[in-house]
């Protein structure tokens, strides 16, 4: 299968030494930076410099390629996903970004080819084990989702360091969040809905961010009474972010404060991403909760060392390509995480990289 990998920074990189290592896909790595080309070419994954900015430039760049993989910043999916479909290509991206998820969706609907977003962590495999849970219930009440990628050592006063786009993060912190209430679709203000909970001794708070549910709502509206999704972070980031964003006014210019980030907040390759999901209902007449749980950690290996981030935002993005080619997504049209089985998904090379912490638990 060819594939045309958009983006080379940390998780492209990554996406590309997993395809490329299997011998099914003929992986080339499109972007614009000569510096990061130059990294995977030396490891004889094919690479072309492109202005990943300009579609026609990205036309040129897919065409002739069975899919493309879109591991580009989140304000550039329409643009990738147009290239796509205008070039007959299968489309992947790990967009959270709700604005550009729904124009795909409307794209996907004449496209003669699949058009699948949202294959990352949040959005991505947290609905995947959602959905599977919920199915699994007689009547469902609530479905919580809580995802933190965390820093393994926290040392300033925001308990936290960069381990993904600085862009995608100021977005989901920026945008109101989808979530059902009562049974009744919400759009929740972000940053808020504040709780905090405890797992393995540790101490986390979970708020409202945007785009982590993906197309739950549209897939259980009327279903459940109650479903959200919080990102996790230690005590104390959610009152500073706030202080950032609204006291300081830094929503209006988030580029600015995108800048102080970058320029004052270490990378960090030693951290750990926490999945959580709590599904309860009513199952044979008695009221249950479903608990999935998983601590994934950081690969150290002293040649090749991984971030938690990579390797979970990878492993997902890898395993919707690797299932589709194996016939078991469907094969034209919109394609949503909840078409993924997740069996199939844990069972998966890829997807297996989410089994390092503990089963799936009934609590009567």
């Amino acid at each position: 299968m060819k594939i045309a990998l958009l983006g080379a920074g940390h998780i492209g990189q990554t996406i590309a030494r997993l395809l490329h290592a299997t011998g099914d896909y003929q992986v080339t790595v499109l972007d614009k930076s000569a510096k990061y080309l130059a990294v995977l070419a030396a490891e004889g994954i094919a690479t072309k410099e492109v202005d990943s900015e300009n579609k026609a430039a990205l036309m040129a760049g897919v065409r002739g390629n069975d899919a493309v993989v879109n591991a580009l910043p989140y304000h550039l999916a329409i643009t990738a996903a147009e290239a796509a479909l205008e070039c007959g290509c299968h489309y992947f991206d790990l967009t959270e970004d709700v604005a550009a998820t729904k124009a795909i969706m409307e794209m996907a609907k004449s496209a003669k080819t699949a058009f699948m977003p949202q294959c990352g962590l949040a959005p991505g495999f947290i609905g995947i084990v959602a959905h599977h849970l919920a199915k699994q219930f007689d009547e469902v009440r609530d479905v919580q989702m809580r995802v933190g990628a965390l820093p393994a050592f926290p040392t300033n006063k925001l308990k936290y360091n960069l381990t993904w786009s600085v862009d995608g993060l100021i977005n989901e912190y920026c945008h109101p969040c989808e979530a059902i209430h009562g049974g009744e679709f919400i759009q929740a203000l972000p940053l808020e809905g504040l709780e905090h909970f405890s797992l393995d001794g540790v101490e986390y708070e979970a708020f409202n961010t945007s785009g982590g549910l993906g197309t739950l709502c549209e897939t259980w509206k009327g279903k459940v009474q109650n479903l959200d999704y919080k990102t996790v972070r230690y005590p104390g980031h959610r009152d500073l972010m706030k202080f950032l964003l609204e006291d300081l006014a830094l929503a209006g210019d988030q580029e600015k404060l995108k800048d102080i980030m970058r320029k004052s907040m270490p990378a960090t390759m030693q951290d750990v991403v926490l999945v959580f999901v709590t599904v309860s209902g009513m199952k044979n007449g008695v009221l249950l909760q479903e608990v999935f749980a998983r601590k994934i950690f950081a690969d150290r290996d002293v040649k090749a060392p991984l971030s938690a981030i990579q390797i979970t935002t990878a492993a997902g993005i890898c395993t919707a390509v690797d299932l589709f080619r194996e016939g078991k997504l469907p094969q034209k049209g919109f394609v949503r995480q909840e078409d993924v089985a997740l069996p199939d998904f844990l069972a998966n090379r890829f997807g297996k990289a989410y089994e390092q912490l503990r089963q799936v638990q009934s609590i009567a």
